[in-house]
């Protein structure tokens, strides 16, 4: 089965991807911040993660280069931020994300970019 991390600081941010990704067939956990993220990680390495930008404790920057530097690259990553302009995506990028979500988002924009990232038929 095909797993997700939802890592946001937004409970209600939290709850809305995972609705979606769950309907996608995805099983999920969250992490409040950055740091629970890279800690869940350690022990449950998900096919994906859908990664706020802005969070106490470690920022999704940091978590995603974190999560690339480990001996297998690590999982897909979707950025999913309110950052819209081309230097906050080109960043994300660079830190080692596959995609990139602009909020607010919905099931059609999630599949569709798991779809580029070959995780949606």
């Amino acid at each position: 089965m095909k797993t997700a991390l939802i890592v946001d600081d937004s409970a209600l941010v939290r709850g809305k991807a995972r609705a979606i990704m769950e309907r996608l067939g995805f099983a999920c956990r969250e992490a409040a911040d950055g740091q629970q993220a890279l800690d869940i990680c350690r022990d449950y390495m998900p096919t994906v993660v859908l990664l706020d930008w802005e969070m106490p404790v470690l920022n999704g920057l940091d978590v995603a280069v974190a999560l690339r530097a480990g001996p297998d690259g690590g999982p897909k990553i979707l950025f999913c931020s309110r950052h819209n302009d081309p230097a906050h995506i080109c960043q994300a990028l660079a830190a080692g994300s596959d995609e990139y979500v602009m909020k607010p988002f919905d099931r059609d924009i999630i599949e569709h970019k798991l779809r580029i990232v070959g995780l949606a038929a």
